[in-house]
């Protein structure tokens, strides 16, 4: 799959946030919401462990920062770019606020894998394909330059 170079660069971009929430103790997530003329509007990074909030993902946050701050023209051309797909409940929350399409570095089906093969247990929640539960939402991912990176912080984080 081809990705364009400022795409690359916001999927690099989320690849640090990772490590900034993985130097913080949290799961190596990060996300950017960028509009349709490739402005930056927001970023976070998992928050998931320094809160107890297992819903403090940055794809989620995200959503609720477009729903508080964008009309639903501007959100249905913004793109969520993020270093791991999202799960069911980010992917809901990305189809309920209108934003447009998902570029994921690495893939749900990659992430489990390394986990099987870490002996991490499974999470309580599926890890679904976002087409799986938000099936207008256009998806492009994984893109594998980010593979090796993004496995390496997760091996990190998951053998602390």
């Amino acid at each position: 799959m081809t990705v364009t170079d400022d795409e690359r660069r916001h999927l690099q971009r989320c690849v640090e946030l990772a490590e900034e929430a993985l130097a913080a103790g949290d799961e190596p997530f990060g996300s950017v919401l960028v509009a349709a003329d490739g402005t930056g509007l927001a970023e976070d990074r998992n928050r998931v462990v320094a809160t107890g909030d297992r819903t403090r993902h940055p794809e989620f946050a995200l959503a609720r920062w477009a729903a508080e701050h964008l009309s639903p023209d501007a959100r249905s051309g913004a793109t969520v770019y993020t270093s791991g797909e999202h799960c069911p409940m980010c992917a809901a929350a990305h189809a309920w606020v209108g934003l447009h399409r998902i570029v994921y570095a690495v893939s749900s089906a990659q992430l489990t894998a390394w986990l099987s093969s870490w002996g991490v247990p499974e999470g309580p929640v599926a890890a679904l394909p976002v087409q799986q539960v938000a099936p207008g939402v256009a998806v492009v991912g994984p893109v594998e330059e980010f593979t090796d990176a993004m496995q390496a912080l997760h091996r990190r984080y998951h053998r602390k």
